[in-house]
Protein backbone atom coordinates (compact mmCIF):
# COMPACT_ATOMS: atom_id res chain seq x y z
CA UNK A 1 0.00 0.00 0.00
CA UNK A 2 1.06 3.16 -0.36
CA UNK A 3 1.26 5.85 2.40
CA UNK A 4 -2.20 7.54 2.01
CA UNK A 5 -3.58 4.40 1.45
CA UNK A 6 -2.13 2.91 4.48
CA UNK A 7 -3.32 6.07 6.73
CA UNK A 8 -6.47 5.23 5.16
CA UNK A 9 -6.79 1.90 5.65
CA UNK A 10 -6.17 2.48 9.75
CA UNK A 11 -8.44 5.49 9.75
CA UNK A 12 -11.54 2.92 8.75
CA UNK A 13 -10.48 0.38 11.54
CA UNK A 14 -11.10 3.14 13.93
CA UNK A 15 -14.25 1.81 14.97
CA UNK A 16 -14.89 -0.46 17.12
CA UNK A 17 -17.01 -2.80 15.28
CA UNK A 18 -14.91 -2.80 11.88
CA UNK A 19 -11.96 -3.53 14.11
CA UNK A 20 -14.16 -6.33 15.86
CA UNK A 21 -15.11 -7.51 12.74
CA UNK A 22 -11.87 -7.19 11.01
CA UNK A 23 -10.18 -9.50 13.45
CA UNK A 24 -12.69 -11.97 13.66
CA UNK A 25 -12.04 -12.19 10.16
CA UNK A 26 -8.75 -12.70 10.31
CA UNK A 27 -8.48 -15.41 12.62
CA UNK A 28 -11.08 -17.40 11.23
CA UNK A 29 -8.93 -18.50 8.68
CA UNK A 30 -11.73 -19.18 6.41
CA UNK A 31 -14.49 -16.84 3.96
CA UNK A 32 -17.08 -15.40 6.84
CA UNK A 33 -20.34 -14.00 5.85
CA UNK A 34 -21.91 -11.50 6.96
CA UNK A 35 -24.32 -12.79 9.98
CA UNK A 36 -21.20 -14.84 11.16
CA UNK A 37 -19.62 -10.70 11.46
CA UNK A 38 -22.69 -9.39 12.60
CA UNK A 39 -23.13 -12.15 15.44
CA UNK A 40 -19.52 -11.38 16.32
CA UNK A 41 -19.78 -7.88 17.04
CA UNK A 42 -23.74 -7.36 18.03
CA UNK A 43 -25.08 -4.93 15.63
CA UNK A 44 -27.38 -5.51 12.49
CA UNK A 45 -26.88 -7.45 9.35
CA UNK A 46 -27.42 -4.76 7.79
CA UNK A 47 -25.33 -2.04 9.44
CA UNK A 48 -22.62 -4.82 9.31
CA UNK A 49 -22.45 -4.99 5.74
CA UNK A 50 -22.56 -1.68 5.62
CA UNK A 51 -18.93 -2.04 7.85
CA UNK A 52 -17.54 -4.37 5.89
CA UNK A 53 -18.33 -2.89 2.76
CA UNK A 54 -16.25 -0.45 4.24
CA UNK A 55 -12.93 -2.30 4.87
CA UNK A 56 -13.63 -3.83 1.62
CA UNK A 57 -12.82 -0.27 0.17
CA UNK A 58 -9.97 0.31 2.05
CA UNK A 59 -8.14 -2.99 0.92
CA UNK A 60 -8.19 -4.30 4.50
CA UNK A 61 -10.83 -7.06 2.96
CA UNK A 62 -11.79 -8.87 -0.34
CA UNK A 63 -15.45 -10.45 -0.90
CA UNK A 64 -16.67 -12.68 -3.01
CA UNK A 65 -20.22 -14.70 -3.37
CA UNK A 66 -19.86 -18.69 -2.13
CA UNK A 67 -21.96 -21.47 -1.08
CA UNK A 68 -21.30 -21.68 2.70
CA UNK A 69 -20.01 -24.92 3.38
CA UNK A 70 -19.63 -26.22 -0.39
CA UNK A 71 -23.75 -26.61 -0.20
CA UNK A 72 -25.49 -24.79 -3.13
CA UNK A 73 -29.17 -23.41 -2.16
CA UNK A 74 -31.53 -21.69 -4.60
CA UNK A 75 -31.28 -18.44 -4.78
CA UNK A 76 -27.87 -15.89 -5.06
CA UNK A 77 -25.13 -17.51 -2.71
CA UNK A 78 -24.21 -15.15 0.43
CA UNK A 79 -21.89 -12.73 -0.01
CA UNK A 80 -18.43 -13.71 2.38
CA UNK A 81 -15.59 -11.73 3.18
CA UNK A 82 -11.66 -12.76 4.12
CA UNK A 83 -8.48 -10.73 4.60
CA UNK A 84 -6.50 -9.08 1.55
CA UNK A 85 -3.63 -10.42 0.76
CA UNK A 86 -2.01 -6.61 1.81
CA UNK A 87 0.65 -5.66 4.52
CA UNK A 88 -0.50 -2.11 5.71
CA UNK A 89 2.10 -0.29 7.56
CA UNK A 90 1.83 3.26 8.64
CA UNK A 91 5.24 5.31 9.70
CA UNK A 92 5.58 9.12 10.36
CA UNK A 93 7.93 10.12 9.06
CA UNK A 94 7.96 7.23 6.27
CA UNK A 95 10.41 4.23 6.34
CA UNK A 96 10.83 1.70 3.75
CA UNK A 97 12.97 -1.27 5.07
CA UNK A 98 11.35 -3.77 3.55
CA UNK A 99 13.42 -2.47 0.15
CA UNK A 100 17.15 -2.54 2.26
CA UNK A 101 16.33 -5.89 3.14
CA UNK A 102 15.49 -7.18 -0.06
CA UNK A 103 19.02 -5.47 -1.52
CA UNK A 104 20.95 -7.19 1.23
CA UNK A 105 19.10 -10.46 1.19
CA UNK A 106 19.85 -10.30 -2.72
CA UNK A 107 23.69 -9.72 -1.59
CA UNK A 108 24.08 -12.36 0.85
CA UNK A 109 22.67 -15.42 -2.12
CA UNK A 110 25.41 -14.02 -4.46
CA UNK A 111 27.76 -15.24 -2.46
CA UNK A 112 31.12 -13.63 -1.98
CA UNK A 113 31.51 -9.72 -1.67
CA UNK A 114 28.17 -9.55 -0.17
CA UNK A 115 29.15 -5.59 -0.01
CA UNK A 116 29.56 -5.30 -3.50
CA UNK A 117 26.75 -7.09 -4.65
CA UNK A 118 24.58 -5.02 -2.50
CA UNK A 119 25.57 -2.04 -3.69
CA UNK A 120 25.17 -3.21 -7.48
CA UNK A 121 21.84 -4.45 -6.69
CA UNK A 122 20.79 -1.13 -5.01
CA UNK A 123 22.02 0.54 -8.14
CA UNK A 124 20.24 -1.74 -10.11
CA UNK A 125 16.95 -1.27 -8.30
CA UNK A 126 16.97 2.48 -8.40
CA UNK A 127 17.67 2.18 -11.97
CA UNK A 128 14.53 0.36 -12.48
CA UNK A 129 12.73 3.26 -11.09
CA UNK A 130 13.63 6.11 -12.93
CA UNK A 131 13.44 4.15 -16.31
CA UNK A 132 10.01 3.11 -14.88
CA UNK A 133 8.92 6.69 -14.63
CA UNK A 134 10.95 7.91 -17.88
CA UNK A 135 9.05 5.35 -19.52
CA UNK A 136 5.33 6.60 -18.12
CA UNK A 137 6.21 10.38 -18.76
CA UNK A 138 8.38 9.99 -22.05
CA UNK A 139 10.07 13.93 -20.96
CA UNK A 140 12.70 14.29 -23.62
CA UNK A 141 15.79 15.94 -23.13
CA UNK A 142 15.89 16.75 -19.61
CA UNK A 143 17.78 20.30 -18.36
CA UNK A 144 18.93 20.39 -14.53
CA UNK A 145 15.92 22.11 -13.60
CA UNK A 146 13.37 19.90 -14.97
CA UNK A 147 15.06 16.64 -14.06
CA UNK A 148 14.89 17.78 -10.39
CA UNK A 149 11.63 18.81 -10.70
CA UNK A 150 10.51 15.49 -11.85
CA UNK A 151 12.76 13.73 -9.03
CA UNK A 152 11.45 15.59 -6.43
CA UNK A 153 7.96 14.60 -7.35
CA UNK A 154 9.24 10.63 -7.67
CA UNK A 155 11.39 10.60 -4.41
CA UNK A 156 8.82 12.35 -2.51
CA UNK A 157 6.38 9.42 -3.36
CA UNK A 158 9.25 7.88 -2.14
CA UNK A 159 9.23 8.98 1.44
CA UNK A 160 12.34 10.83 1.02
CA UNK A 161 10.37 14.37 1.85
CA UNK A 162 12.76 16.32 -0.82
CA UNK A 163 12.94 20.15 -0.69
CA UNK A 164 14.61 22.82 -3.01
CA UNK A 165 16.50 24.82 -1.39
CA UNK A 166 17.53 26.64 -4.45
CA UNK A 167 16.75 25.94 -8.21
CA UNK A 168 19.94 23.61 -8.75
CA UNK A 169 19.55 21.43 -5.74
CA UNK A 170 17.10 19.29 -3.93
CA UNK A 171 17.75 17.95 -0.91
CA UNK A 172 15.97 14.87 0.86
CA UNK A 173 15.27 15.61 4.40
CA UNK A 174 13.53 12.20 5.54
CA UNK A 175 15.59 8.64 5.17
CA UNK A 176 13.36 6.08 4.62
CA UNK A 177 16.14 3.54 6.02
CA UNK A 178 16.75 5.72 9.04
CA UNK A 179 17.07 4.48 12.31
CA UNK A 180 19.31 1.57 10.31
CA UNK A 181 21.73 4.48 8.68
CA UNK A 182 22.18 5.34 11.96
CA UNK A 183 23.31 1.98 13.13
CA UNK A 184 25.78 1.27 10.09
CA UNK A 185 25.92 5.04 8.44
CA UNK A 186 28.91 3.50 6.03
CA UNK A 187 26.59 0.82 4.84
CA UNK A 188 23.29 2.48 4.41
CA UNK A 189 24.72 5.69 3.15
CA UNK A 190 26.31 3.68 0.49
CA UNK A 191 23.63 1.87 -0.60
CA UNK A 192 21.29 4.65 -0.56
CA UNK A 193 23.71 6.77 -2.68
CA UNK A 194 23.77 3.91 -4.90
CA UNK A 195 19.78 3.64 -5.47
CA UNK A 196 19.30 7.24 -5.60
CA UNK A 197 22.48 7.66 -8.55
CA UNK A 198 20.70 4.63 -10.33
CA UNK A 199 17.56 6.55 -10.32
CA UNK A 200 19.19 9.47 -11.94
CA UNK A 201 20.67 7.50 -14.40
CA UNK A 202 17.33 5.41 -15.03
CA UNK A 203 15.27 9.07 -15.63
CA UNK A 204 17.85 9.71 -18.24
CA UNK A 205 18.98 13.36 -15.97
CA UNK A 206 22.65 12.79 -17.15
CA UNK A 207 22.33 16.80 -16.08
CA UNK A 208 21.98 15.81 -12.63
CA UNK A 209 24.22 13.78 -9.96
CA UNK A 210 23.49 12.21 -6.09
CA UNK A 211 26.31 13.20 -3.92
CA UNK A 212 27.20 12.03 -0.49
CA UNK A 213 26.35 15.13 1.40
CA UNK A 214 25.27 13.75 5.15
CA UNK A 215 23.63 16.50 8.13
CA UNK A 216 22.28 15.72 10.67
CA UNK A 217 18.28 14.99 10.97
CA UNK A 218 18.21 14.95 7.03
CA UNK A 219 18.74 12.03 4.28
CA UNK A 220 22.62 11.56 3.35
CA UNK A 221 22.13 12.15 -0.16
CA UNK A 222 21.06 15.47 -2.45
CA UNK A 223 21.02 15.79 -5.88
CA UNK A 224 22.08 18.73 -7.78
CA UNK A 225 22.97 20.24 -11.37
CA UNK A 226 26.28 18.89 -12.48
CA UNK A 227 27.51 22.67 -12.86
CA UNK A 228 27.80 23.13 -9.57
CA UNK A 229 30.30 20.24 -9.03
CA UNK A 230 32.26 21.29 -12.12
CA UNK A 231 32.08 24.85 -10.36
CA UNK A 232 33.17 23.59 -6.85
CA UNK A 233 36.25 21.69 -8.45
CA UNK A 234 37.47 24.38 -10.29
CA UNK A 235 37.21 26.42 -7.48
Amino acid sequence: MTSASAIGAVAVLDDESRRGMYWFIRRARRPVTRDEAAAEVGISRKLAAFHLDKLVDAGLLRARYEAVGGVRRVGRSPKVYEPAETDVRVSIPERRYEILAEILMAAVLAGDDARAHAVLESARRGTELGEAERDRLKPGRLGPERALTLLETLLADRGFEPGRPEPACVRLHNCPFHPLAASAPDLVCGLNHAYLSGVVDGLGADTVEAILAPRPGDCCVELRDRRLGARSDAE
